[in-house]
Order: structure tokens, then sequence, then C-alpha cells
């Protein structure tokens, strides 16, 4: 692991052991590993004649999880998860929303839309889906999209529409994508906008 060393782990864990090495619950000690932070996952065997070996998985954060100063983030199988934000660079980190029990499909979507922005020259610093579904999402140029309700595969083909023909409709308004605003895609056949400066 490389966000606790032996002394972390060996304060954590030690106390709250009991029993010896025939009496001791092997779940609990998996549950006691396990409430210690950065510790995703943990395997614990006995090995004779008086050694416990415990192979430690740790968590691998991907997103930072819910509001600003939230001390919660996102690991790579989209489980929610508790850390000192004061260990990560969270500011490479985006920044997900939504109901916990579906943090994993928050991270799917933030997954599925990033490759078609980039490819359009426009970062995600924000993803979000509301209680009813709605999702929301913050370009790191300071725009709003608004998604609306569905699947990745749903919403894939109104965005890959909105990204394409963006450059034409602002160069109409002698502006450059970067002057995006917010952009509306909840409309059946087409989209609303806002441009700087229009």
């Amino acid at each position: 692991v490389t966000r606790n060393n032996a002394l972390t782990l060996k304060t954590n864990v030690v106390p709250h052991l009991e029993g010896n090495f025939f009496t001791l619950d092997l779940a609990q000690v998996r549950q006691v590993f396990e409430a210690v932070p950065w510790v995703r996952s943990a395997v614990i065997h006995r090995e004779f004649p008086n050694r416990l070996r415990v192979q430690l998985q740790e968590q691998q954060p991907q997103a930072l999880w819910g509001e600003e100063g939230s001390s919660t983030l996102l690991n790579q199988q989209g489980q929610v998860f508790e850390a000192n934000l004061g260990e990560v660079e969270a500011d490479a980190l985006p920044r997900l929303k939504g109901p916990t029990n579906q943090s994993q499909q928050v991270l799917e979507m933030y997954q599925s839309l990033r490759p078609v922005l980039q490819a359009a020259d426009m970062d995600m610093d924000e993803l979000e889906l509301s209680p009813r579904g709605s999702w929301k999402l913050f370009t790191a140029q300071g725009a709003v999209i608004e998604l609306g309700r569905g699947q990745p595969q749903e919403l894939m083909p109104q965005l890959q529409i909105f990204l394409r023909t963006l450059p034409q409709v602002t160069s109409r308004y002698e502006r450059t994508t970067k002057a995006l605003v917010m952009a509306d895609l909840r409309h059946k056949d087409g989209y609303a906008l806002r441009l700087q400066g229009v």
C-alpha cells in the first residue's frame, strides 16, 4: 500500500483484535483492516505456527464525490469512500455528484462522455445526476450543458450533433466555441444555447 505504512496499520488494527492465533475471528479481522482509511479490501489467512498473512487492496480514487468541501471520493469500481483529501491531488480529479446508490452509474456516464468532449477540444470538470434522473455537466471552460434524462447510448447522439454543429453556430456570431456559456440539449430536434456577449 502507498497511502498507509506498517505503523499506521498497526495503530489502527491491533487495539481491535481479540484472542490468540487459534481463537481470532478472521472475518472480524478483515472488517477491522477494511475500516482503515484507503483500504478497499483485505484477505486474511492463518500461517502456521503463529502468523497472519494479510493482503490489502488500496482504494484508487477516480473522482471527488458530492458537494464542494466533502471528504468523499469515488474509486475505480464506482464505490464511495471517505478519505483525507490532503493525501490526493484533488485538482486532477473531476467532481461527480448524484444519489449515492447510483455512484457507479455516474462514473460510467463520466467515462462515456469524457472522450467525446475531449475530441471536441472540451474537458469535463463536473458531472451531476439529479435525484429525478437528469444529467448536467460543467466544462473546464466554465460552460454548463444540460443533457436531460437517459442512458449514455440515448444521450450520446444529441451530444455529438451539438458538438459537431457548435463551431458553425458560434462562427455566425463571430465567436469561438470557448464563448459557450450554457447549452440545453433536452429538446427533441435541436438545442438552445447562450454565448458570451450574444
